[in-house]
């Protein structure tokens, strides 16, 4: 389930060598610096459901599929789940390391050709000093067949991705489920909305108001128009819409 071409990214600035030398004044303009340096994310919309999410040492892809590029070697890869459009498993051996981690639901697995790990829903784990955490995702009202969903409960998952004090939600695959209204505190939540296989722009809005993110991005838009799902989000809510395209990225300070 394929939609318009869009990437996210988390990144943080550059960094450069600073010598404080010996002046007080100095020290503490080094070290407030190196903590704009240390909080700052970026997060780039990649295409469909790919994003990448830098921080100042590390690279998160979630989602990888064939359009949208992915510039660098990976420390840690999530997949929501095993259809073509959110695991790629070409695209994915591109960017492994010695160490990169792969956490994926367990059919990912034989298709990847790689140790992966996973999570279920409510499990999470610690890597290269973030936090990941499973959440669930799944259709409640779009089948292939009567009684048949494109993504039955159980099949995929969302993450709750912990970073700098900041919380990015990808959603996944899914409907406006009951579990949506449990989440709190989110930073950034990438929300679904293409309709077909996913939640609607309608749908999502409803999502995003319950939700409450600071800000809201609709991925997985097929051909849909996201500014249905920006005026519907910031007319019942204070919530940021921010609607990316290819390459896009936002800064989350």
């Amino acid at each position: 389930m394929h939609s318009g071409h869009s990437l996210v990214w988390f990144r943080t600035s550059a960094c450069h060598v600073d010598d404080p030398g010996s002046n007080p004044g100095d020290r503490t303009k080094l070290k407030i610096r190196r903590m704009v340096r240390k909080m700052t994310v970026l997060v780039r919309w990649l295409a469909h459901a790919g994003f990448e999410i830098k921080t100042e040492d590390k690279v998160v892809y979630i989602d990888l599929e064939k359009y949208g590029e992915a510039p660098d070697k990976a420390d840690l890869i999530l997949v929501t789940h095993s259809h073509t459009d959110h695991c790629d498993p070409s695209k994915i051996k591109k960017i492994l390391k010695e160490d990169t981690v792969i956490i994926a639901p367990e059919d990912c697995a034989l298709k990847l050709g790689q140790d992966v790990r996973t999570l279920k829903p409510g499990e999470k784990t610690e890597i290269f000093g973030l936090s990941v955490e499973a959440v669930h995702a799944y259709n409640v009202k779009r089948f292939r067949s009567p009684g048949n969903p494109f993504h039955p409960k159980g099949f995929g998952v969302g993450y709750l991705i912990h970073v700098e004090e900041k919380t990015v939600y990808h959603a996944g695959d899914t409907d406006f489920i009951p579990e949506m209204r449990q989440l709190s505190n989110i930073s950034l939540a990438l929300l679904p909305s293409g309709d077909t296989y996913t939640m609607d722009n309608g749908e999502a809005a409803e999502a995003a108001v319950a939700i409450n993110p600071k800000i809201a991005v609709p991925m997985h838009r097929w051909s849909t128009n996201p500014q249905e799902f920006k005026e519907k989000v910031e007319a019942d809510s204070n919530v940021k819409v921010v609607l990316l395209k290819e390459g896009g990225e936002i800064k989350l300070n």
